[in-house]
């Protein structure tokens, strides 16, 4: 049979081998090897809007002390947790996931889950609200919740029945839409549920506002300030 040849001499070709591995055996250590971002795993991103913009609804005086320090202080408690723990540098959906009902690292998931669940709050928010989603988020809502009366009574109707502090959520479940509400710090991040929109429902976010008007809050936060062209981008049908 016929041979066939590189047309190189063999010690040649082993030679060029020997190089090649050498290259991807030093490309692996300094890819290994290389330092570690630095910087915290959070931060407290300006408004997206003066803290005057939500007015009347949410009120400067409730945003300075809802954003300057609550979420703040979420922040600054959270960056010195994870700071300290074996989850220093990852991202913060990868700490969620992997500290969520650990007892162990309670304060470290209500921080951090905290703090990246009023970023997204006020994500949720514009000055400009009041109009309804369109496109495919209007019809999986039309489609799954008998239209738009039916969708704001049922999110406002789930609101109002949360106890105590939380969150409500309108989330993607796979392909489904689902109304929920997390207690305290939880969130649907850490669930493996897609976020569309929500509503901060701890008190710090309405009582200087509302006092125990909570139905007021929520209802004027749905109507007035809800950010649908946001969550028409969060959604992939």
């Amino acid at each position: 049979m016929p041979t066939f040849s590189s047309g190189r001499p063999p010690h040649t070709r082993h030679f060029s081998y020997a190089v090649a591995l050498c290259l991807v055996v030093s490309l692996l250590f300094i890819v290994g090897c290389a330092p570690e971002p630095k910087g915290p795993a959070l931060t407290l991103a300006p408004l997206p809007w003066a803290r005057d913009a939500l007015e009347p609804i949410i009120s400067a005086r409730t945003l300075s002390l809802h954003y300057g320090k609550h979420h703040a202080g979420y922040v600054i408690k959270a960056n010195a947790l994870i700071e300290k723990s074996r989850f220093k540098r990852k991202s913060v959906e990868k700490i969620l996931s992997a500290t969520r009902g650990k007892n162990k690292y309670e304060a470290l998931y209500n921080n951090t889950a905290q703090a990246w669940n009023h970023a997204f709050f006020w994500g949720s928010l514009t000055p400009k609200g009041g109009a309804r989603p369109a496109g495919p988020l209007a019809e999986a809502i039309n489609r799954e919740f008998n239209g738009w009366k039916g969708f704001r009574s049922a999110f406002i109707e789930t609101a109002l029945s949360h106890f105590g502090s939380g969150w409500v959520w309108l989330v993607k479940d796979k392909k489904t839409l689902r109304i929920i509400t997390t207690s305290d710090a939880d969130t649907p991040i850490a669930q493996g549920l897609t976020p569309l929109f929500t509503i901060d429902l701890w008190e710090h976010a309405y009582y200087l506002d509302y006092h125990n008007k909570r139905k007021v809050y929520v209802e004027g936060v749905f109507d007035g300030l809800a950010h649908w062209k946001k969550a028409e981008q969060r959604y992939r049908p």
